[in-house]
């Protein structure tokens, strides 16, 4: 197996300390702050240990602090509540005393029940797009000079590869429309554990949504100009999807106000099928202007 991917999958199965009580590490992915899906992902992680016989179909969370990469994360849970078709558990991520994120997520004994779903939008086939990891080799090689810390960012392995439908430069944005899509699957195969592909999943869905409430103004996570950060994270399970087969993240972004903006993503199985819904609100907070 691809040793980053493995590295992931690794880092999700958490240790357990008590009853209701884990930790899990953390991995340095573009500097010393913990990234946001990995905590999202360890957190749905502590959460499914709690449970038998039913799966989450929703999660809400807040980021309140940034993760120290450096310290692993222990995760509380409290069991809300076990009614007779759902279970709501909450759940505490805490760094060093104090509680970096705090989510609550709901599960559902499987039953049928009326189906309808959203088309996926008319895209080409990841086969035929360029994979991010050569995008950045060829923003870099263009470029010229960039920090160190840029660079490393841009070209860290990653457990899972990304294909955008337009790509767009990060070092030299240009305005557009606040809509992007994405193909996205794990770099290998993943072991045939439907827990394990639920957690990557919501792991994954935090990689590429904020950046598309930054198109229509020409910005981006590398400019210096921009401090952008996750401030909260909703991701809703409608059907069983595996991590490593290819899977379009279609995104939009309907407002930003008061140095905040909101993203919304659906994401689709190869053949169509609408697997889950997610919502993020982000800090795009410009502190200098370019050339001011």
């Amino acid at each position: 197996m691809n040793r980053t991917l493995d590295a992931l999958i690794r880092q999700l199965d958490l240790e357990q300390l008590e009853v209701n009580l884990f930790r899990g590490q953390s991995r340095d992915l573009w500097g010393p702050r913990v990234f946001g899906g990995q905590v999202i992902g360890q957190a749905l992680v502590a959460a499914e240990r709690t449970i038998e016989g039913r799966l989450p179909h929703s999660l809400h969370a807040y980021f309140l602090l940034p993760g120290d990469a450096e310290a692993p994360i222990v995760y509380q849970v409290e069991r809300v509540r076990d009614g007779r078709s759902f279970s709501a558990r909450r759940v505490q991520a805490i760094q060093h005393g104090r509680p970096i994120l705090s989510m609550i997520a709901s599960f559902q004994s499987p039953e049928a029940g009326l189906e309808h779903a959203a088309p996926m939008p008319d895209v080409p086939p990841p086969e035929a797009l360029t994979p991010s990891s050569e995008l950045n080799e060829r923003w870099l090689s263009e470029a010229g000079p960039v920090p160190t810390q840029v660079s490393e960012a841009l070209r860290a392995p990653s457990a899972i590869e990304f294909r955008p439908v337009e790509p767009q430069n990060p070092l030299h944005p240009s305005a557009g429309e606040p809509r992007q899509a994405v193909w996205f699957r794990a770099v290998d195969r993943v072991p045939d554990d439907p827990q394990v592909h639920r957690c990557i999943l919501a792991y994954a869905s935090d990689y590429t949504l904020m950046g598309t409430a930054l198109r229509p103004h020409g910005r981006s996570w590398y400019q210096p100009s921009m401090v952008v950060a996750s401030i909260d994270h909703a991701l809703w399970f409608h059907r069983a999807a595996r991590i490593d087969e290819w899977l379009l993240y279609a995104m939009d972004s309907p407002s930003a106000q008061m140095a905040r903006g909101l993203s919304r993503g659906q994401i689709f199985g190869r053949d169509g099928r609408l697997v889950a819904s997610v919502a993020q609100e982000g800090l795009m907070r410009e502190v200098s202007r370019p050339g001011a």
